[in-house]
């Protein structure tokens, strides 16, 4: 099982470099995500070959190696006082979630009830990695994203500036 790495990324996939864009994809009127080329490289040099995809904030689908789920999953067990929350977020995680193999086209299979809820089906949608994981962003949610991401851009990079971005 992984452990901890770097910022919180668990040790099994902190070695690995990830896409740094954000990629356009779809899901076919079968449920089947085509992970574009870089993102099924990244999982292709951690080695894996199956992953779990659920949600759990009802927005974005998360597309989990399975190391990294199983951190969550020791997560969730171990929460102590935030056990009663842990538990929920296990249950709507596991609910909507499901397990899924990379085929030999470089597609898995997202979750009927996941994608129906998101509304992912026979849709274009966005990808990006974030913590191990990969975020899957259906046209509303990546929309939304993108607009309050260019709010106020110019004074955001200055702050940030400020703060060292370079």
């Amino acid at each position: 099982m992984a452990g901890n790495g770097v910022n919180g990324v668990p040790s099994g996939v902190a070695g690995v470099e990830p896409p740094h864009s954000i990629a356009q994809a779809r899901v076919d009127d079968k449920g089947r995500l085509k992970l574009p080329a870089e993102f099924l490289e990244y999982l292709k040099k951690l080695d894996v070959d199956k992953v779990f995809i659920t949600t759990m904030d009802l927005q974005l689908a998360r597309i989990y190696p399975i190391s990294v789920w199983k951190s969550n999953e020791t997560l969730f067990a171990n929460a102590g006082d935030l056990a009663e929350q842990a538990e929920d977020v296990a249950y709507i995680a596991k609910y909507y979630g499901g397990d899924s193999e990379i085929d030999a086209q470089g597609r898995v299979l997202v979750p009927t009830e996941l994608r129906r809820k998101l509304a992912l089906e026979a849709q274009p949608v966005w990808l990006d990695c974030y913590h191990g994981r990969i975020n899957v962003a259906s046209k509303a949610v990546h929309e939304g994203r993108l607009n309050r991401a260019l709010a106020n851009l110019g004074d955001k990079v200055k702050t940030l500036e400020k703060k060292g971005l370079k």
